[in-house]
Order: C-alpha cells, then structure tokens, then sequence
C-alpha cells in the first residue's frame, strides 16, 4: 500500500460517509502534512495514483479545496463498495479532476491546440472520458497547500521562496513523472508551472523523452486573459504538438 496513504487511512475510514464533507472535516491537524510560516499542506488521496501509460499530463500548482473534498468523498465512496486500494485511487483521481469552469475552458482549450486530433480523438472530452487511459493529472506541488486557509494559486509566495514548496515542486514531482513510460505530451497550465518545468529542465532533472509544452494558458476562470493569451500562442502550440507527434510516429 501506499505509505503516506496508510498512515491516513485510519483517520479517513472515521469520515462521515452520508454528508458532503467540509472544511472542518479536513483541513484539520489530523490531516495536516507539512506546515511553512503561514502556509499548511493536507493530505489528500487522489493524487497517489499515477497512470504510467499515459500519453499525455496534465500539470497544475497544487490542489484545490474542491479537488481535495471531492477526492475525499470519492475514496469514502470506493472503499465502501468493497473497492481494493489501486481501484479506489484510480476511481479518486478520475473523480477530483478539473471540475466546473475550469474545466470546460480546459477542454475548449485542448480541443483548439489540436491534441484530441494528434491522439486521433474525436475531441477533448473524450480524454477526460472513455479514453482516460491515455491521460494523466497531476500538480508541481502534490497535496493541496492553503495560505491562511484560502488555495495557494503559486504567487505569494513565489514556490522558490518557501522551502515546503520547492521541496514538492523540485523533487517529488520530477520523480513522479519519471514514472510514465511512454514519450508523452506534457503540458503545464500556466506561466509558475511552466517555469517550475524550465528550471528542471535546465537542470536535467526531468525525462527526456516527453515534450514539454510551452506557452500554453492557465484555464481558470480567475485568468481573464487565457483567451488572448491562446491567440497569441495557438500557432505556436499547433507546431508544439505536431513536433511530438513527429517524434512519436
């Protein structure tokens, strides 16, 4: 079994199982991982699972609120039917990901850069959906961090000023992607992600033989430029994809 996940599963087998879960349920000392001045990381269970075959990753800054409440809730859900462990996750990380308005300006968003077409998919939403094999999710920082109790959007502070951040963001994720087999299409959603992945780039800490994308705007609603942004980039995307798309056939 997973470790981290073991020392927590007594704790969250306790959870109320019929009612939706709040923050006083979870952003709790028992749930507490790590914590930084003013900054506190909770374990959540979603990202546990990695899919090793995937083809193309999905990287955000670190789960949100929603994400880790939904993850709760999903794996209470599991492991009541009688799923074992790695069904569970696999249920749990399909369950917590983008959700609402993001991600429907995600999938807009791929479906207009040309990846459901490079994998040969009708569109976008099939990744997230009956192809999900072919996907992963994941974050630069693995568990959710909350800034005096509110979601850590990657800015204050910057992930190279807080050592707790650096630590996930510069060792535990390069590791994780150094998990998944295949030549695959990496794509950071955002300019704090994009720079963590160029700084580990440069200093050869992340596999080479998937693409890293570059240029490619954060989804959320909060930006309100992403659609200019795409504009700006779309060609420059286009040729990314088609680029790994050459170097896998």
């Amino acid at each position: 079994m997973h470790t981290t996940l073991q020392s927590f599963l007594p704790t969250i087998q306790k959870l109320h199982r019929e009612r939706s879960l709040t923050k006083k349920d979870l952003l709790t000392e028992s749930f507490l991982l790590e914590k930084d001045g003013d900054l506190n990381m909770f374990y959540a269970p979603h990202n546990e699972y990695i899919n090793k075959e995937a083809k193309v990753v999905i990287v955000g800054i670190t789960p949100g609120w929603n994400q880790m409440k939904t993850a709760y809730e999903q794996f209470i859900k599991s492991q009541a039917a009688g799923d074992n462990i790695e069904t569970c996750l696999k249920a749990t990380k399909t369950a917590a990901r983008f959700a609402g308005s993001m991600k429907a300006n995600l999938l807009s968003m791929l479906n207009e850069c040309n990846i459901p077409k490079a994998l040969q998919l009708p569109n976008a939403e099939s990744l997230f959906e009956g192809n999900n094999h072919l996907l992963h999710t994941t974050s630069v920082i693995k568990y959710p961090v909350f800034l005096n109790g509110k979601n850590y959007t990657g800015h204050h502070p910057p992930i190279e000023r807080a050592a707790l951040l650096q630590r996930y963001a510069y060792g535990v994720f390069p590791n994780e992607l150094a998990q998944i087999v295949p030549a695959a299409l990496v794509i950071p959603l955002g300019k704090t992600v994009e720079k963590v992945i160029s700084t580990l780039i440069k200093k050869n800490m992340l596999p080479p033989q998937h693409t890293y994308i570059v240029g490619f705007p954060h989804p959320s609603g909060a930006n309100g430029h992403r659609r200019k942004q795409l504009e700006q980039q779309k060609q420059n995307l286009h040729d990314q994809v088609q680029a790994w798309v050459n170097k896998i056939d």
